[in-house]
This record gives C-alpha cells, sequence and structure tokens, in this order.
C-alpha cells in the first residue's frame, strides 16, 4: 500500500487533548494524511487553564526534526507553540533547509489568555518565522501581538493583511473569528483575495480551533492542492469542528476532530 501525504507538526503539548500537538495529529488523522510531530514545550492543561509550561532543549527539538525529516520526509510542516526566542530561529532554520510548505500558526496566548511564547521570541517570530512561511494563520489578537494593529471591524482586515505581509510571507489568512457576525476570515498574498465565510455557531467550546486549523491547511497543501485551495477546505473542516464542539471539564471544551467520521461504521 502507498503511505499517505506526511505532514510534521512542530508544537507544544497540551495535556488536555484540546489543543497543541494533539490536535494537530487529530486533524491529520480525519483528514486523512500520516502526522508526525516534533515537540517544542510540555504544558500542563485542562479545560479551564494553563497550570504550567515548560520548553524543551533547542538539541532535543533540532533532534526530533532530524530524524523525522532526514528518514521519513514531509509534504507539509505545521508550527505551533515555541516558546522562545531560540526556539523560534532554530525551527525557523530547520523550516529553512526544508523542502515543503510551511504554515505558521504563530501562537502567543492559549484560549485562555495564558502566555505560550516569550515577549522577547516576538521580534524573531517577525524577522526569522514570518519570512519562509508560505501561510501564517494570526487571530486577531495576535496580529495586534505581531504588528500592533487593531482590528475592530471585518473593513481592518486588509489593513492588519497588509502588516503581516510585510514581514515576508507567502499568504495570510486573518482570522476574524473574534468580531461580531458572520465568522469572517481574509485569505491574501497581497494581490489575490479570499473571503471565507462560515455560520457563527452559539457553542463556547471551540479550544483549539487556531491548532485546528492550521494543521488542516498543511494537510491539504501535503494532498497537492493550492493554498486558497486548502485554505477554502480547512475552513470547511474546522467550521464543523466548532459546530460539533463538546464539553469537557469545568471550562471550554474542544473542538471535536472526528465531526465528520461516521463512527457508527466498524474500522475495516
Amino acid at each position: 500500500m502507498n503511505a499517505p501525504p506526511r505532514v510534521l507538526t512542530v508544537a507544544g503539548s497540551d495535556s488536555g487533548g484540546g489543543a497543541g500537538i494533539q490536535a494537530d495529529l487529530k486533524t491529520m488523522l480525519a483528514l486523512g494524511v500520516h502526522g508526525m510531530s516534533v515537540v517544542t514545550a510540555v504544558t500542563a492543561q485542562n479545560s479551564l487553564g494553563v497550570q504550567g509550561a515548560w520548553e524543551l532543549p533547542v538539541e532535543a527539538v533540532r533532534a526530533q526534526y532530524r530524524s523525522v525529516v532526514d528518514d521519513i520526509g514531509v509534504q507539509a510542516v505545521k508550527t505551533g507553540m515555541l516558546a522562545s526566542a531560540e526556539l523560534v530561529e532554530t525551527v525557523a532554520e530547520l523550516l529553512g533547509g526544508t523542502d515543503a510548505p510551511a504554515v505558521v500558526d504563530p501562537v502567543g496566548v492559549s484560549k485562555h489568555g495564558d502566555s505560550l511564547l516569550a515577549a522577547s521570541a516576538l521580534d524573531s517570530v517577525r524577522t526569522k518565522l514570518l519570512p519562509i512561511a508560505t501561510v501564517v494563520t494570526p487571530n486577531l489578537d495576535e496580529v495586534t501581538q505581531l504588528t500592533g494593529v487593531r482590528v475592530e471591524s471585518e473593513s481592518d482586515l486588509r489593513r492588519a493583511a497588509a502588516a503581516v505581509l510585510g514581514y515576508g510571507p507567502k499568504w495570510v489568512v486573518i482570522k476574524g473569528g473574534h468580531l461580531s457576525g458572520e465568522a469572517v476570515d481574509l485569505l491574501t498574498d497581497g494581490s489575490a483575495e479570499h473571503w471565507l465565510r462560515a455560520p457563527r455557531y452559539d457553542n463556547r467550546h471551540t479550544h483549539g480551533t487556531g491548532c485546528t486549523l492550521a494543521s488542516a491547511i498543511a494537510s491539504q497543501l501535503a494532498k497537492g492542492q493550492s493554498v486558497p485551495e486548502a485554505v477554502a477546505a480547512a475552513k470547511e473542516y474546522v467550521t464543523g469542528a466548532i459546530a460539533a464542539g463538546f464539553a469537557l471539564g469545568g471550562g471550554i471544551g474542544p473542538v471535536d476532530h472526528g465531526w465528520a467520521l461516521n463512527r457508527d461504521t466498524p474500522p475495516v
């Protein structure tokens, strides 16, 4: 049998299973690709928030990456929590030497507002990581953190996209999920614009949406789709996952990564 497309996530571990590498690998499985992981940090995390975080040594991150890429190979790479300037710069260097599209989710804070990126690492994200990204997927808080641009309405999305593209990525998806009304995202390379709209579901259980979207984009790119095709398909997938999000623990539950799978059918 032929192996499925291979996608690598370089991100932190979420012990609660809703975000981070756990969400990435679930997304990749649901979308029919082989997911692999480089763990950059370990978090003690649940539905209520992040109780602790410990980044891994640069040597451990580099060794995991080389182990996977040099033997198995990759068709796409997705980055998430990178924690420190040293890890950001190391991962950027590794990505720069890998012939595969890179989807960068510039994770700054968790769903609960817990910081997942040192303030000292922001400049490294801007100058080292974003310039080598195929697609970067900031939410509105991350746009402000990276560029200083505040998005208060749909009309601000173009200005936000231009500010992020100024750092050099090929494409940017400005995620407008924090705005009121429809869930609208803007995908652009500075020339073509793609406005992606979806219904807004009254469901507070949305832990892991950012990780899930970026992993879905990487999965579709690994399958040979163009960036606009991959982002549109990923938006559809994550919208379904949000609609099916479920309560877990005492706080914000996760999206349902397996929403599209027919669980009533026994495995073959």
